[in-house]
C-alpha cells in the first residue's frame, strides 16, 4: 500500500488497521518542510514532512519523537530528539513524522506500523 496523500480540511495520521493516531499537519513543500516546528513552543497531532530524510532540532523550543517511513508508509526507524541535536540520514525514509516527546508511546506507534495520512472525506 503506498502512502496516500489526501488535502481535505483536517488530515489524520492512520495506521493500517484503521487506527486514528493524531491529527496532522503536512509540510510538502520546500518552504514547510524547512520551517518545519521552529518557533513554536508545542505541536497537537503530528508533523509530516515529504520529502525527508533526515531531521534536525537546532532552534527548537521542545523535544520530539520522530519516525521514518518507507514509501509503502512502513515505519523503519524511531527515536527522540532532544533539543539542539542533528539527526543522520536515513537513507530508505521517503517521510518523516514528528511530534511532541512521548506521543509515539501514548499511540503506541513503532517500527513496523505503516502508517498514512487520511483527510475527513475518505
Amino acid at each position: 500500500m503506498a502512502l496516500a496523500w489526501h488535502t481535505a480540511f483536517v488530515p489524520w495520521l492512520v495506521t493500517d488497521d484503521a487506527r486514528v493516531l493524531a491529527s496532522a499537519e503536512l509540510a510538502d513543500s520546500r518552504s514547510a518542510r524547512r520551517n518545519g516546528l521552529l518557533g513554536r513552543d508545542h505541536l497537537e497531532g503530528a508533523l509530516v514532512l515529504r520529502p525527508c530524510r533526515w531531521v534536525h532540532t537546532i532552534g527548537m523550543r521542545f523535544p520530539i519523537d520522530v519516525a521514518f517511513l518507507d514509501d509503502e508508509g512502513c515505519v523503519v526507524k524511531t527515536m527522540s530528539m532532544h533539543q539542539r541535536r542533528i539527526g543522520v540520514p536515513v537513507w530508505r525514509a521517503s517521510t518523516v513524522v514528528e511530534a511532541e516527546a512521548g506521543a509515539f508511546a501514548r499511540w503506541g506507534l513503532r517500527v513496523g506500523d505503516v502508517i498514512e495520512v487520511r483527510s475527513d472525506d475518505t
